[in-house]
């Protein structure tokens, strides 16, 4: 009977819990919503909360413009926006997706960086048919009347500091002049060079400067002024298409068709860093090259090595940090419904773009550390050999 007793009791109290609502205590799985706190999963997205600002950069294997991506985001802590940041990965393809993906997110302005200045020109159209403002950043994107405004160093006096540097440092005449160039399919590619022509072509008219590795360059020696039909053949035929190999590939394949006449103290147009210390490299290994003088630009970490060292001449320094304040402060202006300053134009092919145009500096061993290091730029233990 005691038993029976027992085993009812026991059977009681478990009804009692149970009909208390009671349950075996569960790990923690941190702060969890409420019922109410939930969203609704009912309703649509909201718009409104994503990213006012969409950008997309070219790729993620440039060190230029991961350090771009980091002083965008930088750039807009101090603002009430917020920035979604895609990379196209050098396909025109995944930069249009990259740019849909932006539109379907709500964004208001487009920041975007073309891998290919036409091939750009679909995912403009795209944003601009939703109401979007594009800015086009760095690289100008051509073809279309889709693009409102255009954030860019001025690109002509890039192309003008490269050359006058050549010219500074030439003494005589008959000095060899190898010429080198960026991508075909980058607007900024011909304005380059077009404004190292405007410079160089006269010291090469009166003998200062020989051409050694372009017959379409020495067909159009004696143009002061190319037409853009001349400067595409001329960047055909040396064009980098800013790969680092292909430049190095280029150089050295120059450098087994020259004579021995055609080397000794040389003078090298390079694009920019990456193509300027590869090239730098095929040259250095020329038993039967003197001395070479070598441009660059973007002020890229290694090269501002090289040039501690030796092994690059110069670079043009573009200060990103200006380019990207510049590109998110008219972003901002345009989110407050303000018109943004610009300071000139570039015909894109279909529309004059209103642009702001940000100034460049010359670097060289003489300036290096005042240039890069104490101007905040880099810090110091970045480098070595640094006086």
């Amino acid at each position: 009977m005691k038993k029976i007793l027992a085993m009812i009791l026991v059977l009681a109290m478990a009804i009692s819990l149970v009909a208390c609502g009671s349950q075996p205590e569960q790990p923690s799985q941190g702060n969890q919503p409420s019922d109410s706190a939930k969203p609704d999963e009912s309703k649509a997205p909201d718009a409104s909360s994503g990213p006012e600002i969409g950008i997309v950069l070219p790729t993620k294997d440039e060190p230029r413009w991961v350090q771009d991506e980091t002083r965008f985001i930088d750039a807009l802590r101090s603002t009430d926006y917020e920035v979604e940041i895609l990379f196209s990965q050098g396909d025109s393809a995944k930069e249009k997706q990259n740019v849909e993906a932006l539109i379907a997110k709500g964004i208001k302005v487009l920041i975007i960086c073309p891998h290919d200045g036409a091939g750009a020109a679909a995912a403009a159209e795209a944003a601009k048919k939703e109401g979007i403002t594009v800015i086009s950043y760095d690289r100008l994107i051509t073809d279309t009347d889709a693009v409102d405004y255009y954030v860019t160093f001025d690109s002509f006096q890039v192309g003008v500091a490269q050359g006058q540097y050549l010219i500074d440092n030439a003494t005589g005449t008959g000095n060899p002049l190898y010429l080198y160039a960026g991508a075909a399919s980058d607007n900024n590619a011909f304005i380059f060079f077009d404004g190292a022509w405007s410079v160089l072509q006269p010291k090469i008219a009166d003998g200062t400067f020989v051409i050694k590795n372009s017959s379409e360059a020495v067909a159009l020696q004696n143009k002061a002024t190319l037409t853009r039909d001349e400067l595409g053949k001329i960047i055909g035929q040396v064009t980098t298409n800013w790969d680092f190999n292909e430049a190095k590939n280029k150089a050295e394949a120059h450098l087994t068709t020259a004579s021995a006449a055609d080397k000794g103290d040389v003078f090298i147009l390079a694009p920019n860093d990456g193509t300027a210390r590869a090239i730098a490299d095929a040259f250095a290994s020329d038993k039967d090259v003197s001395s070479y003088k070598v441009t660059g630009q973007d002020a890229e970490k290694a090269s501002v090595q090289y040039i501690i060292d030796g092994k690059q001449s110069m670079t043009v320094f573009k200060d990103v940090r200006t380019l990207v304040n510049d590109a998110i402060n008219m972003a901002v202006t345009v989110l407050k419904g303000n018109t943004p300053e610009t300071t000139g134009s570039y015909n894109n092919g279909a529309i004059d773009v209103k642009a702001l145009q940000t100034e460049v500096i010359v670097v060289e061993q003489s300036n290096v550390k005042a240039a890069m290091v104490d101007s905040g730029y880099y810090p110091a233990s970045d480098f070595t050999g640094l006086n």
